[in-house]
């Protein structure tokens, strides 16, 4: 079996809320582009080169793909967690970079950043899926 079945539920629901959103940004327009585009070469100085509707549309196309990877049952959790890892990660670096998002010298979210901050739960779930059952007799 190249998926758990405790996996299921927490990869269909983050699986589907992750590629929902990568497709609801693909439609994205110049004002969204640019707000995220923004907010992320700010924290990842090297995007700024990325013109904003590019950047949106391989967030989007990113996003889509980290979400099928975790509806796929033929694609393991721990590639699925891998995927999810990577992706989440780069949402707390984003977090933890961008000083409008958490309080002074604290990890905790302001108003603002509670958005990104709750991400940390796909981290978790990335993490959780590496080390399943399933990843260690199937990967």
């Amino acid at each position: 079996m190249r998926f758990s079945l405790g996996s299921i539920t927490t990869r269909l629901a983050t699986g589907a809320f992750i590629a929902h959103s990568g497709i609801e940004k693909w439609a994205g327009g110049k004002e969204t582009a640019e707000g995220m585009h923004g907010m992320a070469s700010a924290a990842y100085p090297v995007l700024a080169e990325v013109p904003p509707p590019t950047f949106l549309k391989a967030l989007s196309a990113g996003e889509v793909a980290v979400g099928t990877a975790l509806l796929t049952p033929f694609v393991s959790d721990r590639r699925a967690g891998l995927a999810l890892t990577a992706f989440s990660a780069a949402l707390m670096g984003l977090y933890l970079r961008t000083p409008a998002l958490h309080k002074p010298g604290s990890i905790w979210p302001t108003p603002q950043g509670i958005g990104v901050s709750k991400d940390v739960w796909m981290l978790g779930i990335g993490l959780g899926l590496l080390g399943s059952r399933a990843t260690r007799s199937a990967a």
